[in-house]
């Protein structure tokens, strides 16, 4: 039986966070955190609730700052990276419930990379989702004509206002085909689901914020993060990649294993960039695995996949 997902908030010091939650049976073995990328919400993590849940952890997906009915703060400097990650720190001591299960997709995993580089609590496991690791992306936009035009999209976020009026033009139509029609398996986002993405851009103040979050790190944020230095992660590593990935070149998980020290790494040839809700199936599937100690399965197909050494 599978646990329900419930909604609740959070007080993070001047942020209200609105998280939606799924609890075990019993008394947690440890929080389970997700969190979400654009321009998402934390539904996208509905499949996943249940799951974590059922392995035994408390598992929560917050709504970030700015996004669903979280606290959606003005400025860009109020999406610096350091607040984010300072978003977190309050988010584990809120759930107090043992050990740290760290979960990112798309800008969640921007954020879970950081963390796990400088973070203020410890983790006891991380799991990625198709945002590579900022020393491979760095050199891959330096070396890779691909991934600088995939990455377009970045220095069109840097523009005023225009970015905005993009995403929200139409109700919001370029948010819908995102979802309607960004994955590999027909229906892997539902009508219903869409919805609830495009009326999250389309709040107050929704898509300033979304586009924040890119104008922050790339006006001194990622600088600011260079400066302090890559450490390995010490943490052992779950990277999942949907090659089908638009937006993100498979070459830019090439590497990896040179910041991670023990990582796991599984390709899923027919996933999209939204890998969690394009096969749900599977990645559950993996990622029970890790949380088990139990050998992660290979999706079919799959080629350069690697195991700890």
């Amino acid at each position: 039986m599978s646990s329900p997902i419930q909604t609740r908030f959070i007080d993070v010091g001047d942020l209200r966070f609105e998280v939606l939650e799924a609890r075990p049976e019993g008394a947690p073995k440890g929080l389970a955190l997700c969190l979400h990328g654009f321009p998402e919400h934390a539904h996208a993590w509905r499949h996943q609730l249940p799951a974590l849940a059922a392995e035994g952890y408390l598992a929560w997906a917050p709504n970030l700052r700015g996004y669903g009915a979280t606290s959606t703060p003005p400025k860009v400097s109020d999406y610096a990276i350091e607040k984010l990650l300072a978003d977190v720190d309050g988010l584990i001591d809120a759930a107090d419930a043992g050990p740290v299960v760290l979960i990112g997709h798309d800008w969640g995993a921007v954020i879970s990379w950081y963390y796990a580089m400088h973070g203020g609590r410890t983790l006891d496991r991380l799991i990625i989702m198709n945002v590579p690791h900022p020393v491979p992306m760095t050199r891959e936009l330096k070396v890779n004509p691909e991934q600088r035009k995939k990455s377009w999209y970045a220095a069109f976020f840097q523009l005023p206002a225009l970015p905005e009026w993009f995403l929200t033009r139409q109700r919001g139509a370029a948010v819908a085909r995102m979802f309607g029609e960004g994955t590999v398996r027909p229906g892997a986002v539902p009508p219903e689901s869409v919805q609830v993405f495009v009326d999250n851009v389309l709040r107050p103040g929704g898509a300033r914020a979304m586009i924040h979050y890119y104008r922050a790190l790339v006006r001194g944020g990622s600088g600011r993060m260079a400066q302090r230095g890559m450490p390995l992660i010490t943490v052992p590593t779950l990277m999942l990649w949907g090659e089908q990935d638009v937006a993100l070149a498979k070459s830019t998980t090439y590497g990896t294993e040179d910041q991670v020290a023990t990582l796991t790494l599984r390709y899923l040839p027919a996933a999209s960039h939204w890998i969690q809700q394009d096969d749900p199936e599977t990645v559950n599937a993996m990622m029970s695995a890790f949380l088990q100690d139990a050998p992660v399965p290979h999706a079919s197909g799959a080629e350069g996949d690697r195991d700890p050494a």
